[in-house]
């Protein structure tokens, strides 16, 4: 096991400088995350959450400050470089699931392994991954043919595909009704009892209880980082078997 956490950040800050109006929405912000974690972020909309999300998943950049990701410093790394690790290690899940329209759930599945290194077998491993949560009866069907939970599982198995170190879940249950919210946190808790690190970002407190740990945000200030009490623990996992 590295001797050092997957996530390692030191004194973060985050600017925005839109035509000379400078906007803070991260202030020193210090954490770390180790493998196998369950984290989820919390805050209020604007509390700068999805920016953090942002910069831990290698979409941006900070200011200031250093980040680690898995004993890389990400401010030495070129913008291919940072793509790279991107796609090698982590996975995204978004409330808008951001699936392709008028695509077949296998193709929106295949979709990541096309900027992989390996490309064999795409078929087969997009395929594998969506029978293991509970769709491969929906392989051929055109992602605005399927349920709005349906959709959040195939975004789910997308991110899964290239089997990444990490999952970012971004208010994965926010556009569902309650079963299908309680369906993704099952999928979650199960990669995540598998080894697979999950970050989940949320301002819902009932979904953030689904985590080990919950990180705090508020004005863009990490106010608090707390084990969870009384974790909350979704009924047994249908998928993934």
């Amino acid at each position: 096991m590295a001797d050092y956490p997957l996530i390692d950040v030191r004194h973060l800050n985050k600017i925005y400088d839109n035509d000379g109006v400078i906007t803070q929405v991260l202030f020193d912000i210090t954490l770390k995350i180790a493998s196998g974690e369950f984290v989820s972020i919390m805050g209020p909309s604007g509390s700068g959450k999805s920016t953090l999300m942002h910069i831990l998943g290698l979409l941006d950049r900070p200011t200031s400050g250093e980040y680690f990701f898995n004993g890389h410093n990400t401010n030495e790394l070129s913008d291919n470089q940072l793509a790279n690790l991107r796609n090698q290690n982590i996975g995204f899940v978004f409330q808008a699931f951001n699936l392709l329209p008028r695509t077949t759930v296998l193709d929106n599945v295949k979709l990541p392994l096309l900027y992989s290194k390996d490309k064999k077998n795409m078929d087969e491993r997009a395929r594998e991954v969506l029978e293991k949560i509970g769709l491969g009866h929906r392989l051929y069907y055109l992602s605005n043919q399927i349920s709005g939970g349906e959709k959040q599982r195939v975004a789910i198995a997308r991110a899964l595909v290239n089997n990444p170190q990490v999952i970012f879940a971004d208010e994965p249950t926010g556009n569902l009704d309650s079963k299908s919210g309680i369906q993704v946190m099952q999928i979650l808790q199960a990669l995540n009892s598998r080894g697979t690190t999950i970050i989940l970002v949320t301002h819902e407190t009932f979904t953030a209880e689904h985590a080990q740990r919950i990180i705090k945000i508020y004005d863009g200030h990490l106010i608090s980082d707390e084990p969870v009490a009384n974790r909350r623990i979704a009924q047994e996992n249908e998928f993934l078997k």
